[in-house]
Formats: C-alpha cells, sequence, structure tokens
C-alpha cells in the first residue's frame, strides 16, 4: 500500500460478525412448551397451557402471543396477545368472546382458556414468548380436536388392561402366599404334635425300662422263703 493510499475498507463478512457480537450476543435461546394435542367437546371449554424456560429473569417486558391455524388452512392469524402486564384479545375472528386469558407471568404461564368449543375450532394454536433479552427460540403449538364426545384415549384404556392385568397378578401372588403361609403352620403344628407324642412315648419307655432295672436289682436280696410255697 502505497502512501497517501486510503484504508482498505472492512470486508462484509467482519461487519457481519461484529454485528451479530454486539446485537445477538446478548439473547440467550427461551423455551416454550405446550401440549401435543388437546380434545373437547362441542359448547365445553378447554384449556391451552403454555409455559417456558429462560436463562433470565420475568421481565417487565415479557409477552405472550397465540395464534391460530384452522384445519386445512395455510396462514395463522393472532388471537390473544399479552404485554406489559395487560392481556389483548384481538377483535376479529370467532375467538373475539370466547378466550379467558388465565396465565401468570410470575409462574411463567401463558394459558388461555377457549370457552364454548365448536367443530370450526379445530386446528393449530402456536404460543410464541418474549422475555427480554432472551427472545430468540422457538415457538411451541398444540392441536386441537373437537369432538361431539370427547374418546377416550388410547393411553387411557392401555393404561387401565395393565392395571387390570397387575392387579390381578398381584391377588393371584397374594392368594398364593396366604394359602403358603397356612399350609406351612399347619404342617408345624402338626409337627409340633408329633414330637409331642415322641416325647410320651419315649418318656413312658423311660419309666418302664427304670421300673425293670429296679426289680430285677431288687430280686437277689430276696429271701429265698418269700418264694416258697407250702405243699399239700
Amino acid at each position: 500500500m502505497g502512501p497517501g493510499a486510503a484504508p482498505p475498507s472492512p470486508s462484509p463478512v467482519l461487519a457481519v460478525l461484529l454485528f451479530s457480537s454486539l446485537v445477538l450476543a446478548p439473547a440467550q435461546a427461551i423455551v416454550v412448551y405446550t401440549d401435543r394435542e388437546v380434545h373437547g367437546a362441542v359448547g365445553s371449554r378447554v384449556t391451552l397451557h403454555c409455559s417456558f424456560w429462560s436463562s433470565e429473569w420475568v421481565s417487565d417486558d415479557i409477552s405472550f402471543t397465540w395464534r391460530y391455524q384452522p384445519e386445512g388452512g395455510r396462514d395463522a392469524i393472532s388471537i390473544f396477545h399479552y404485554a406489559k402486564g395487560q392481556p389483548y384479545i384481538d377483535e376479529v375472528g370467532t375467538f373475539k368472546e370466547r378466550i379467558q386469558w388465565v396465565g401468570d407471568p410470575r409462574w411463567k404461564d401463558g394459558s388461555i382458556v377457549i370457552h364454548n368449543l365448536d367443530y370450526s375450532d379445530n386446528g393449530t394454536f402456536t404460543c410464541d414468548v418474549k422475555n427480554p433479552p432472551d427472545i430468540v427460540g422457538k415457538t411451541s403449538q398444540v392441536t386441537l380436536y373437537v369432538f361431539e364426545k370427547v374418546p377416550t384415549r388410547y393411553g387411557v384404556v392401555l393404561g387401565a388392561v395393565i392395571g387390570a392385568v397387575l392387579g390381578g397378578v398381584l391377588l393371584l401372588l397374594l392368594l398364593f402366599y396366604l394359602v403358603r403361609y397356612c399350609w406351612l403352620r399347619r404342617q408345624a403344628a402338626l409337627q409340633r404334635r408329633l414330637s409331642a407324642m415322641e416325647k410320651g412315648k419315649l418318656h413312658k419307655a423311660g419309666k418302664d425300662s427304670k421300673r425293670g432295672r429296679q426289680a430285677r436289682h431288687f430280686l437277689p436280696y430276696l429271701h429265698p422263703l418269700a418264694f416258697w410255697e407250702p405243699r399239700a
């Protein structure tokens, strides 16, 4: 580079890295959680739960946004927004008079309730949370299915079947151990009776043997006349 030449301008890559380090570095990834799917009956209500994890304390500028994409639709519309400590329900669409805010940012809860469900409510609901400076992260989606009567979930049926089988097995084991306990107790009682009888026989035999020995020991000292009988 010759004298008096203008210094080279910074490369675009360096500029992008510098911008990222200054602007994006403070932001952390926020994690949002919802149910995978919820079921509701026509005319009833359903709670759409939304919670989050953030590396930052809950900010006064925290915001929750709910969007709705109808079943078979392409575009999602905003139906609810919470910011600056106030809930805002969009005044357009079918949910404007049926949404209730039940969340509490202090507990990292952004849940809402939808009242008076209808078949047209079937679709996907997306919860988006911003907790400045923690604003980068993925949203979470929950699918709503509205039925005339809420069906019994497969998991509930499977759990009931498994519970019934385990209960039957435990009952059989209990009966087995109860029968075994009664049998062992009866065998022990019978064994005690036999032992008592054997001891009684041995004790009696010992007494008879002792008496026999005493008689044999006493015979030599008897006078011969004791056994003499006079003749007729």
